[in-house]
């Protein structure tokens, strides 16, 4: 099982290299399933609050960790990743919104320090994702990097009614799966896709 100190959540403990993320059509709520097909991770945004807030189960519906916004509609800022067990906050998504670059830097909430970072692909993609007619249906494609900027994985969405993304992680030895698989939920509920 994870433990808070090394970064990951104690709740869960996700070991695949390879994660489905799928939303429902109805509101930005989802699920994370392994290569098997079981369900790891249930996500969902909760509705009418002054601050964005997604709180995370387990298969079973045990409670693992809550991400929350540091501010009111806060398309551009941070949102702080709690494990619901210990009550510490484990992890910081920050957004660096741009029309040309998604960027998200997964930090330390202890020490700030970057853990790993999330980027889309080309600028011309995430213009035309942004600014064109029909643009959010181009699939969005991010590389993952660890903090020295060496590839982690991909997290690559499908053309689909729902979107749905795989994640497939190379090497995380440096960063803590429940993190990004969390991070995959979050970004698409923020970004409105």
């Amino acid at each position: 099982m994870a433990t808070a100190d090394d970064g990951s959540i104690a709740g869960i403990d996700l070991t695949d290299s390879e994660y489905q993320v799928v939303q429902s059509l109805i509101r930005n709520k989802y699920k994370a399933t392994d290569a098997a097909g079981n369900v790891v991770l249930r996500g969902k945004q909760k509705m009418f609050k002054m601050k964005e807030e997604f709180p995370f189960t387990d298969g079973e519906g045990n409670d693992v960790f809550t991400v929350k916004a540091g501010g009111i509609i806060d398309v551009a800022g941070n949102y702080v990743l709690t494990d619901a067990q210990t009550g510490e906050d484990v992890a910081i998504l920050d957004n660096d919104y741009s029309i040309f670059q998604d960027t998200w830097k997964i930090r330390d909430a202890e020490t700030e320090a970057k853990i790993a970072e999330i980027n889309s692909r080309g600028a011309m993609i995430t213009a035309a994702r942004n600014l064109v007619p029909f643009g959010e249906w181009i699939p969005h494609k991010y590389e993952i990097t660890d903090q020295s900027g060496d590839h982690v994985g991909n997290i690559s969405g499908q053309m689909s009614l729902k979107d749905t993304y795989d994640i497939t992680i190379d090497d995380a030895s440096d960063v803590p799966k429940e993190t990004v698989v969390a991070a995959a939920m979050v970004i698409d509920a923020i970004q409105g896709n």
